[in-house]
């Protein structure tokens, strides 16, 4: 995917980089790559399990699928979920930033992919495709769960106590175009 400045012996010293949130989760990263930019190293961690999302679905005259980013209703659901993805030998994990899953993901089937249109008022996203992992109730709801098919990255940097945190997201869109002609250019 991307090259990395760094030698394979470092990146055997280095193993993983952990990412941990406000609730004290942790999210174990591969170091994709780190970027020199005004004096400080930044750098571009891929989650080492595949990411995951839920989704609910309502119908009030069509059919709409929304996705679930309360982190109240995720608990509520996800004994259930985690469950059902047991029964396709993964197994669904609370982490830091992401859901995540372990195990061998099903191969991508072009009728279980779902593309997320994403509205951001302040950017021109493209939409995400994700693929279908399971469908499950709770309460006579119906909720999906899915995997991104393009890998999630996050991009962090060391704070001064030496642990990784996320940049935040002004932080994140002042060098987002530095970022993506950087990742243009190592991929040419």
């Amino acid at each position: 995917m991307f090259s990395s400045p760094f030698s394979d012996e470092n990146e055997r010293d280095l193993g993983f980089i952990t990412l941990t949130d406000e609730q004290g989760r942790s999210l174990e990263c591969y170091l994709e790559d780190s970027l020199l930019m005004e004096d400080k190293e930044y750098f571009l961690l891929l989650p080492k399990d595949s990411p995951v999302e839920f989704f609910v679905s309502h119908s009030q005259g069509k059919e709409e699928v929304i996705l679930i980013e309360d982190d109240t209703i995720i608990d509520q659901i996800f004994g259930t979920a985690q469950a059902v993805l047991a029964e396709q030998n993964l197994e669904l994990k609370h982490t830091a930033y992401a859901l995540t899953v372990v195990g061998d993901l099903p191969p991508v089937e072009e009728s279980e992919i779902f593309t997320l249109e994403i509205e951001d008022e302040e950017e021109d996203l493209e939409p995400e495709q994700l693929q279908l992992l399971a469908k499950f109730y709770y309460e006579a709801q119906e909720y999906t769960i899915y995997t991104p098919l393009d890998p999630l990255l996050f991009f962090a940097q060391k704070s001064p106590s030496g642990t990784m945190e996320l940049l935040s997201p002004e932080e994140f869109r002042k060098f987002q175009p530095l970022l993506e002609e950087y990742l243009f250019n190592e991929v040419d």
